[in-house]
């Protein structure tokens, strides 16, 4: 995928402010520090378009990026980082959701697992959710850089246990790297070329 541009268009938590679905949509979705923002610079060759940060929980709208003025990524709120606020927590579930059910644009959902932590409680409800709203789902493992190769399989089973999903699902990433880079982008391109959901 060449990159010839891309945009912040707007940050919302609702419908109604949602952009105009004029172009198939990929959200990324993960727990607070799992490296969402870092997997989106890292696609789009853009050190800083979306705002890395070390305190989790930073991102609680849902961004949304137009890239060659052709598709949107879409950044979700992270969840699961105790230190943010009692509500913003409770709203991460509802806003996400009706994300997911509602927006006919959206294509596919790249779900991020951190390779040295197991999958739980808000990664599995999610998981769920995309099954029960029909959403192509694209699993990536990030941080792969944090083990050695030799660790790699032994660090993968639980998470493959956790999830149910199968091995060649998932793509390995590291942003460091750019380990996965080009088989993430394939994957995204494959999802785009489907037709808009129900």
């Amino acid at each position: 995928m060449q990159i010839k541009s891309a945009e912040f268009v707007k940050s919302c938590t609702a419908p109604g402010h949602y952009p105009e679905a004029l172009w198939p949509e990929i959200a990324f979705a993960g727990r607070s520090n799992v490296g969402k923002s870092s997997l989106i610079n890292t696609l789009l060759n853009r050190r800083g378009l979306v705002r890395t940060s070390s305190t989790p929980g930073r991102t609680q709208l849902l961004n949304f990026f137009l890239v060659n003025g052709d598709f949107c990524l879409v950044d979700l709120p992270g969840y699961g980082f105790a230190k943010v606020p009692i509500a913003v927590r409770k709203g991460w579930g509802p806003m996400v959701r009706t994300y997911l059910e509602q927006r006919p644009s959206l294509r596919a959902v790249v779900l991020l697992f951190d390779v040295r932590r197991v999958p739980h409680g808000e990664d599995l409800q999610l998981l769920d959710w995309l099954e029960e709203f029909a959403v192509p789902t694209i699993p990536v493992i990030t941080k792969i850089d944090k083990v050695s190769r030799g660790q790699r399989a032994r660090q993968l089973a639980p998470i493959l246990e956790a999830t149910g999903l199968p091995a060649d699902a998932f793509t390995l990433f590291s942003a460091k790297t750019g380990e996965g880079k080009e088989e993430i982008w394939q994957r995204l391109e494959v999802a785009m070329e489907a037709p808009p959901k129900g």
